[in-house]
């Protein structure tokens, strides 16, 4: 007997699930996985490209959405954009499942938002540089109430003036953004933070209220593609 046990000859092929159960096993994985979706087996991409052209397409018409070549939009992402208020993907982006956005966004080239992000781009927007990565759960809001304690925070104004990441930022995951913050190109922001001024770029800042904590070291490089 094998040093593995008696458990190891117990399989019945009857068990294996059949190919239309496998495919929406792999569709869930990428759903929240989403960057998998570029190391697909061409035998896979055969249902995997048909299926995102298939759901980008009725999204474009559903809402003011653009959506340029290449890109993965999770069907259980929830994108709003409605006239005025478009949202625009660059090619070779990414929007993973239970991500809720609701435009005025504009997103470069190879950006990643992964699963359960929100973000809001109020009447300013918010503007996403290319080659961006933001991780699970991270918050960007390009809004805010009025704090006056004369009246309720449901009837105080509401001011908007955009939210700017420049390109190569890294997100970490539950981090949140406030209305009015620029980032430079290159920043990273540590989990959980909370950025409630601008961010030089190539500067790492951590915590609530997010603090410088270092610069990224090196010199600068971008792919140009």
């Amino acid at each position: 007997m094998p040093k593995y046990g008696r458990a190891c000859y117990i399989v019945d092929m009857t068990d294996h699930p059949d190919d239309d159960t496998y495919i929406e096993q792999h569709k869930e994985r990428l759903n929240y996985m989403p960057w998998l979706y570029w190391r697909l087996k061409p035998k896979h991409l055969e249902w995997a490209q048909p299926w995102q052209i298939r759901w980008q397409q009725k999204l474009m018409q559903l809402e003011t959405v653009i959506i340029e070549d290449n890109c993965f939009i999770s069907p259980q992402a929830k994108l709003f954009a409605e006239p005025g208020r478009p949202i625009s993907i660059g090619t070779g982006s990414f929007i993973g499942a239970d991500a809720v956005l609701h435009g005025p966004i504009t997103i470069g080239k190879h950006v990643g938002i992964n699963h359960h992000c929100t973000m809001d781009g109020g009447r300013a927007g918010i503007h996403i540089g290319d080659h961006c990565r933001i991780a699970a759960h991270t918050r960007l809001f390009a809004f805010n109430h009025g704090l006056d304690a004369t009246s309720l925070i449901q009837d105080q104004a509401v001011t908007s003036q955009g939210i700017h990441l420049g390109r190569d930022v890294w997100l970490g995951a539950g981090c949140g953004i406030v209305d009015g913050v620029t980032l430079g190109d290159g920043a990273v922001v540590g989990m959980n933070a909370t950025v409630t001024r601008d961010v030089r770029p190539y500067e790492m800042v951590a915590g609530s209220p997010a603090r410088s904590i270092g610069q990224r070291q090196g010199v600068p490089c971008f792919d140009p593609h």
